[in-house]
């Protein structure tokens, strides 16, 4: 196909991608909770006060770090529209266009090149598949990856407050403010994560896809048409948010944070960021947003390979 596939999986890409960016950025956000406060929250209650003479001393209880309960993913939504409106649900979609067409563009088509490499007899084994969405994942994170730390910021900007919020106003933007404040590696920042993370879903949903279309076509289940492709691509998308979910929570919060001049980040790094969530909030923390996930996962990638099914019939002759 060569450049074809491309062009094909660049639009079904970004079809998906916007229409399930609300479910994304939910995610985002129920994957940043149980993090730190952004901002010390001072006592000034006076919890003992006694009478010395004329003078009055007054006793403040140490400062405790607030500790917010966790919510559902209806609940954030909820809270996001009532407090930032809804238009807020689609806060950085710019950069999901961009992130899209950097990265989604790339290792779909990649992938369509390597499977028809490595097709024999028009079939191609499972290992060959994974490997060849493991070699694709990677080299479209790596090309998208500064539209991927945009979207996460814009998206986690509303949750804080409006002191710190960083105010993008369009991916070009956020992208030109981190090169000027930051420098040019902050584009890359989490780029192991990412790739980690894209290598894994790559792997995973489109290797799937194509196993489970096989497999219901072969047994004769259904035909291949619109109830095969929502059936194999719905099975893809639960296969690939149970890969990707712990290292998206980690690839969320280190791309997400703030680090301010002279100070230490808050992650040295990956590891560091998995080992201080799981110490702090237990290892289900790197399930956190699974519902969101698999709630955006699945319909994403219906959308993603239908659309993608229709396109193909529409660049069939050329």
């Amino acid at each position: 196909m060569g450049v074809k596939g491309f062009v094909e999986g660049g639009i079904a890409s970004i079809i998906a991608g916007c229409s399930t960016h609300p479910l994304d950025l939910i995610k985002v956000r129920m994957q940043l909770q149980g993090e730190p406060n952004p901002v010390p929250i001072r006592n000034i209650r006076p919890e003992l006060a006694f009478q010395n003479g004329s003078s009055i001393h007054v006793a403040h209880a140490p400062q405790t770090p607030q500790i917010k309960p966790r919510v559902g993913p209806i609940a954030v939504g909820i809270r996001l529209v009532q407090q930032e409106g809804v238009a807020a649900l689609f806060s950085g979609v710019s950069a999901t266009v961009l992130r899209q067409t950097l990265y989604s563009t790339t290792r779909m088509g990649l992938y369509d090149v390597l499977k028809q490499k490595w097709s024999v007899g028009g079939n191609m084994p499972l290992s060959r598949k994974i490997e060849a969405g493991l070699i694709a994942g990677g080299v479209g994170a790596a090309v998208g990856n500064p539209a991927d730390v945009a979207m996460v910021r814009m998206q986690a900007d509303g949750r804080l407050p409006p002191a710190q919020r960083r105010n993008y106003k369009s991916v070009v933007d956020a992208i030109s403010t981190m090169l000027k404040r930051e420098g040019v590696t902050s584009l890359w920042r989490g780029s192991s994560l990412t790739v980690n993370r894209a290598m894994l879903v790559t792997a995973s949903q489109l290797a799937s896809y194509d196993q489970f279309k096989e497999m219901i076509l072969e047994k004769g289940v259904m035909r291949d048409g619109l109830g095969t492709h929502v059936t194999a691509s719905f099975a893809a998308g639960f296969v690939a948010s149970v890969a990707s979910n712990p290292v998206d929570v980690i690839k969320t919060r280190v791309m997400n944070m703030r680090v301010e001049p002279g100070a230490e980040p808050p992650y040295s790094g990956a590891l560091d960021c998995a080992l201080k969530t799981v110490r702090a909030e237990g290892p289900m923390a790197l399930y956190k947003g699974f519902i969101p996930t698999i709630s955006r996962q699945g319909p994403f990638t219906v959308v993603l390979f239908v659309t993608l099914e229709q396109v193909r019939k529409l660049f069939k002759d050329y």
